[in-house]
């Protein structure tokens, strides 16, 4: 990654860890077996009272690169993916661009399989300040990243 490419990572780093959520409801649905379950994690991102403004305005694309960034980091090879795999990658604000997409008035982050990496990352969030985080094949994992997010666990950068 270019030093132009880790600064602008390391800003929306920076943006999307404090931005202020809420998550409203969680829901598991079943798959083809126990390990490969959905997860759907709904969120709200509340007004602030004093501009009555959410953090999506300022805030939107720094918030999905970190959950974009713990989703590439927990992500393993599955099957065939296997021989793209490095266990030493890291997910680049160019994988953050190609996965975002505005769709009907909300703005999408999808991905599947970056790099032999199977992410299997759903995030929609919508102006209105509501958002879902869903999951596929990923066990609880994302329910992990929001607790990190929210200071329940380290979140830390760190340097190569």
């Amino acid at each position: 990654m270019t030093g132009i490419d880790r600064a602008a990572g390391h800003q929306l780093l920076e943006t999307g860890a404090v931005v202020d959520f809420q998550i409203t409801d969680t829901e598991i649905f079943e798959g083809p077996d126990a390990a490969e379950f959905s997860v759907r994690i709904s969120l709200e991102f509340p007004a602030d009272p004093e501009s009555e403004e959410n953090d999506l305005g300022w805030g939107a694309f720094g918030f999905l690169f970190v959950i974009g960034v713990l989703s590439f980091a927990d992500a393993r090879a599955r099957e065939s993916s296997a021989i793209d795999y490095l266990e030493a990658d890291e997910f680049r604000v160019g994988d953050f661009i190609v996965s975002l997409n505005w769709e009907n008035g909300v703005l999408r982050f999808d991905t599947d399989y970056i790099r032999g990496r199977r992410m299997k990352t759903h995030v929609l969030l919508r102006p209105n300040g509501t958002g879902t985080l869903t999951t596929d094949g990923r066990g609880k994992a994302a329910m992990h990243w929001l607790e990190r997010l929210k200071g329940k666990k380290s979140l830390r950068l760190v340097e190569p």
